[in-house]
């Protein structure tokens, strides 16, 4: 996947299965990751280069990006103001 002008493509991390005290979390109470590594970066939009890059863990809107499946892995395709912060 090569996604065009300011868009990107990231992997969501999974969603947390246990509670820091040890519950197991229900597949119906998980909530959508936040959380995600960047694995394909657009040329950006207007002469702009993209903050990003391949390979970085960012966080991001809990309702930003589309969602696509390729091969039987999860992605989210968003614009590169979908995300918040690079970790």
């Amino acid at each position: 996947m090569k996604p065009i002008n300011d868009r990107v493509v990231v992997k969501a991390a999974p969603a947390e299965e246990k509670t820091s005290g040890g519950i197991i979390i229900p597949d119906t109470a998980k909530e959508k990751p936040q959380r995600g590594e960047v694995i394909a970066v657009g040329p950006g939009k207007d002469g702009i280069a993209m903050t990003v890059s391949v390979g970085d863990a960012v966080l991001y809107g809990k309702y930003a990006g589309q969602e696509v499946t390729l091969e039987g892995t999860d992605y989210l395709i968003m614009r590169e103001d979908d995300i918040l912060v690079i970790v």
